[in-house]
């Protein structure tokens, strides 16, 4: 069983415990996916191409961060709990916050999941930063830049790619 170290605080114990793990995933979730889809939704011009390469991206990147965070360390030396609880919060946040930006392309309308998706990218990254701000007291200006530019560049990447390709 794991507990957090003797020096923290209930509170610190929750922030390291469930924010961060969930954090990470909504971040890696919100943004790894970002190119694959979008250059698949260029690529192809199908809105349902893009939704399930924007699945699997989503799936496979929740196990992958959920299998990492649960082996990344035990938990006993850092207070960071049980790795199995944080493996499980980690991958599901991942997949979250890749299928936020995904579902738009349910719609049968590239022009209109596309205008959505755009939409949920931009409020996903708020989000993002807003729980950086409250949780991990990340000055609001600084975090949403941080978290906006990461986010363009990847987006942007995703975009070049799918119309490199379509070319």
């Amino acid at each position: 069983m794991t507990s957090p170290s003797p020096t923290s605080t209930p509170a610190q114990a929750f922030i390291l415990q469930k924010i961060q793990p969930a954090l990470l995933g909504l971040m890696d979730g919100s943004v790894s996916t970002l190119a694959p889809l979008f250059a698949t939704a260029g690529l192809t011009g199908k809105p349902l191409d893009a939704f399930y390469v924007g699945l699997a991206a989503s799936v496979g990147a929740g196990i992958s961060m959920g299998l990492a965070e649960a082996l990344s360390d035990d938990g006993v030396l850092s207070g960071r709990g049980h790795p199995t609880a944080r493996g499980v919060i980690t991958g599901f946040a991942t997949i979250v916050g890749g299928m936020l930006h995904t579902l738009p392309f349910l719609l049968a309308d590239l022009r209109a999941a596309l205008t959505l998706a755009y939409a949920v990218v931009v409020v996903e990254l708020l989000v993002i930063a807003f729980i950086r701000y409250r949780y991990m007291r990340s000055p609001l200006a600084q975090t949403i830049t941080q978290v906006i530019v990461g986010g363009a560049v990847v987006f942007g990447v995703g975009v070049w790619l799918g119309r490199l390709g379509a070319a």
